[in-house]
């Protein structure tokens, strides 16, 4: 929460923030503390605490007016919840609240049907529940540790700098698979409505592109690969 926060206010002038400037040597890049309580309407001492990392009883309430005090957008806002849910939560009940999840079968026969889509189902903690052979392709080096459930959060990056958040719906992705080379596909992620926290990725690519015929080259790769396991496997 302190870094979080340190990071939003610094980013903010007091002119980007509406307050009169008179000049003079600040000693922080951005907001002081004292001005961010002000735009929030609460006291200085108050938002000390709660940037200190103090979030007892904190109210959506408050945490709202400081996400607008910090022109928050609305990923950054519901990090700012999370963030304070988390602290508020204590260790026992969150792991009553860690409940392996289990994918049902017909989501399962959906991603498998999916044979010309990369796609995977992941939950809210970015751990990887199920892929089909093409996204299993895909994201070969997160799968490349045998005997470890893969996590794309630690896969993709463990930064403490990493405090700039955003939602990732969809979009675009750049891919440098190792026996492929380079791939520009396009994402999009779909809520799995009948399983709650339960999200499917799924890429594609322009027909007619290099990035299009790489996937069908995965799909060849992953194809040799899959034989190749199954004729060194035990009997």
């Amino acid at each position: 929460m302190r870094d979080f926060l340190v990071t939003r206010r610094a980013r903010i002038t007091p002119r980007q923030a509406g307050l009169t400037f008179y000049g003079g040597n600040r000693r922080v890049p951005g907001l002081r503390r004292e001005e961010v309580a002000m735009l929030a309407d609460v006291s200085a001492d108050y938002y000390t605490r709660l940037e200190k990392g103090n979030l007892t009883g904190v109210s959506d309430s408050v945490l709202e007016a400081i996400a607008g005090a910090l022109q928050l957008d609305e990923a950054e806002r519901l990090h700012l919840l999370d963030l304070a849910r988390a602290a508020n939560t204590s260790p026992a009940r969150a792991a009553r609240r860690m409940v392996p999840q289990q994918l049902r079968p017909s989501t399962k026969l959906i991603l498998d049907g999916m044979t010309d889509t990369p796609a995977f189902v992941r939950n809210g903690r970015l751990d990887i529940l199920a892929a089909n052979t093409l996204g299993r392709a895909l994201y070969a080096p997160a799968f490349s540790v045998p005997g470890r459930d893969v996590n794309l959060a630690r896969f993709r990056f463990l930064d403490p700098a990493a405090h700039d958040v955003r939602l990732h719906r969809s979009g675009r992705k750049h891919f440098r698979h190792p026996a492929i080379g380079l791939l520009d596909l396009t994402f999009e992620t779909m809520a799995l409505e009948a399983d709650e926290g339960l999200t499917l990725t799924a890429y594609t690519a322009e027909p007619g592109t290099p990035s299009h015929d790489g996937l069908k080259l995965l799909a060849s790769w992953a194809a040799t690969s899959q034989r190749q396991d199954s004729g060194t496997r035990p009997a």
